[in-house]
């Protein structure tokens, strides 16, 4: 038996074309509780958490190939015939990779910052502060931040990392991401590229203006691999697109889907 990953649906009511979203490494779809609501006035929206992610499984395996076939695994569960796609950076990179695999099953897709290209690592600052954290021993939030705040100079990534702290029914603290399969296998599914292949349906990719992440050269790869695909730059915002400008970015996501 596939095991199907957590989601939280907006505007179940709503037919027509179902939005899913992906999101990015230690997120998880309460990120996008607000976005969620918006979107689901006028379409059903599902906000997925990414298997050792949120409320999902937790698996041994994680791979970009093993996310994809979670994501064509749910799309069946619901009786999605074909979805509009949104993914941010590790959920842009499934994203990006699930539309090549199965084009037949996606409309249109949106990348939010992020190419299909491979990255260096780049999360050790954040595994090490993760890692230094006893997570079983601390009495409360406060103390976790104050742990944190020893490798993390960034409040808004602390704030982030922190959402995925809950109360275990032992009454200890947790962290809803599986930390150490993510540090296992974090080079399995962040320094790999999107193999080869090419999806033809329309796509808009989502740049912050600060971010690194999708940079002028990267154009010509993305357009070899998403023929259709426009790139657009969310202003004063960095990696985090959708929380930095959430105007910007869901102005720019409601043309294109509605064009």
């Amino acid at each position: 038996m596939e095991e199907l990953q957590y989601s939280k649906i907006y505007g179940a009511q709503n037919t027509g074309i179902p939005l899913v979203v992906l999101h990015g490494l230690f997120g998880m779809s309460d990120n996008w509780g607000t976005f969620g609501r918006s979107f689901g006035e006028k379409r059903q929206v599902h906000l997925l958490d990414l298997r050792n992610h949120g409320r999902s499984f937790h698996s041994d395996e994680m791979s970009i190939e093993a996310m994809v076939d979670d994501l064509y695994t749910y799309i069946k569960a619901i009786g999605g015939d074909k979805i509009d796609l949104l993914g941010h950076s590790l959920g842009g990179k499934v994203a990006m990779q699930f539309a090549i695999d199965h084009p037949e099953k996606v409309r249109k897709l949106i990348v939010a910052d992020i190419a299909p290209k491979p990255y260096p690592p780049h999360h050790e600052d954040i595994f090490n502060a993760l890692s230094a954290v006893n997570i079983e021993n601390v009495e409360n939030r406060k103390d976790v931040q104050t742990a944190l705040e020893k490798y993390i100079k960034e409040p808004g990534v602390i704030q982030f990392l922190l959402k995925n702290v809950y109360i275990k029914e032992n009454r200890k603290l947790g962290w809803r991401f599986n930390l150490d399969v993510l540090k296992g296998k974090y080079t399995d599914f962040i320094t790999v590229g999107i193999k080869s292949g090419v999806f033809e349906g329309p796509t808009l990719f989502l740049a912050g203006e600060k971010s690194r992440y999708i940079l002028p050269e990267d154009k010509t790869n993305i357009e070899i691999q998403f023929p259709k695909a426009t790139i657009k730059t969310i202003p004063n915002s960095g990696h985090w697109v959708q929380a930095e400008n959430p105007q910007a970015f869901d102005t720019f996501v409601a043309e294109f889907l509605d064009q």
